[in-house]
């Protein structure tokens, strides 16, 4: 993590100066004339806007006030137009507390989640907190090759470019991607695994600095996907997030008697006979499937 998200009051002051940039004076009544040297709202504008003091909502965005109150807070919300989950992560930011170590602990996939996945016939597989793949199916692999085990989700989809083509809309998917990790990380900024991930891309792809400075957060649950399959073509799938103990399982599956049904049908048989892909085994418990998460 960055310096300046070290700490509860710098990261409360980061992202209250992010959201401030992203709000432009129209959305809230201002008038738009005139010379900004600023993007979004100026301070001095939010501290009206929310009925404090300039001064004050400067000690804010600098970390010199760490405890400003639910009433304060809420008043910020509704200027810098958060939506219920933004909301709940200000009020979070601002309640966090001087932490202790944490003992390490490592995902862990139960061995009946490996059991499940080999009896599934669409795509599944079992994740982490930081979107490291620890286990997958035959159809997982045979639908991408980045769901092999010891891959990284968010990686492949920020640096491969095959993954890049493989999602329709790859904007979308990577704001709800990093979006995402940012809520998972929470006040846990000190993981290694967190660390590790987020040093890594913000080094190597501009897309995740750009939206990493945006300090947006979003929950990625359930939903429906279209994706460019190399071998099948486009697939509308809709995906669920199963939590199991520490770890994730997704699934992927069409409507029935869709098109999309038939083709995934197509990629099972490939997929069986080793057509599709060559690597449809299912992870298997070893050293390296474990990650640490806190």
């Amino acid at each position: 993590m960055s310096e300046e998200e070290s700490g509860g009051g710098h990261r409360l002051g980061s992202y209250l100066r992010a959201r401030r940039e992203l709000v432009s004076p129209s959305q809230v009544g201002l008038p738009t004339g005139g010379r900004r040297r600023v993007p979004g709202l100026r301070r001095e504008e939010v501290a009206l806007l929310a009925g404090i003091s300039p001064d004050y909502y400067l000690r804010l965005e600098r970390g010199r006030d760490k405890n400003p109150s639910p009433q304060v807070l809420e008043s910020l919300a509704r200027v810098l137009q958060l939506d219920d989950i933004e909301r709940m992560y200000l009020l979070d930011l601002a309640a966090a507390r001087p932490r202790t170590p944490r003992r390490k602990r490592t995902e862990h996939v139960p061995a009946r989640v490996y059991e499940l996945l080999a009896h599934l016939q669409i795509p599944a597989f079992v994740e982490g907190r930081a979107f490291d793949v620890l286990a997958s199916n035959p159809m997982a692999v045979a639908f991408s090759p980045r769901l092999r085990p010891g891959e990284n989700r968010l990686r492949s989809l920020l640096l491969d470019p095959e993954e890049r083509a493989f999602h329709q809309d790859w904007t979308k998917a990577t704001a709800n991607f990093i979006a995402t990790l940012r809520t998972t990380i929470g006040d846990d900024i000190d993981n290694p695994r967190f660390v590790e991930l987020v040093g890594e891309l913000a080094l190597s792809s501009q897309r995740f600095r750009t939206l990493w400075a945006r300090h947006d957060v979003r929950n990625l649950d359930g939903g429906t996907t279209t994706v460019h399959h190399p071998v099948v073509g486009d697939l509308r799938l809709h995906r669920d997030k199963l939590p199991i103990d520490d770890v994730i399982l997704v699934v992927y599956y069409p409507d029935k008697d869709s098109d999309s049904d038939e083709k995934l049908r197509l990629l099972a048989a490939l997929a069986h006979t080793g057509t599709a892909d060559d690597q449809t085994r299912v992870g298997r418990p070893d050293a390296s499937s474990d990650r640490p998460t806190r």
